[in-house]
């Protein structure tokens, strides 16, 4: 079953990638405005979840470098 799927699968995706060559010079002025907006609004994204990735590689690398905190028994109080 396997070997039948992977047979039907390698002409697919390799006959569906000629078609990205069919409009190579469609876009010879640079794009639209829209299409600068698509890409600066997914940079943005990028952007916004890299803010707290850096935040907590920070929080990482200080809990790494810092003195550790020596192993204390805990006492208990009698206090109610």
């Amino acid at each position: 079953m396997k070997t039948k799927i992977v047979n039907l699968l390698i002409p697919l995706l390799g006959g569906s990638a000629t078609s990205a060559f069919a409009a190579e010079g469609a876009i010879q002025d640079g794009g639209s405005p829209l299409i600068w907006f698509f890409i600066g609004f997914g940079v943005l994204v990028v952007m916004v979840q890299a803010v707290p990735a850096l935040v907590m590689l920070y929080s990482m690398i200080k809990a790494v470098f810092s003195p550790s905190e020596e192993n204390k028994a805990a006492v208990a109080t009698g206090r109610k």
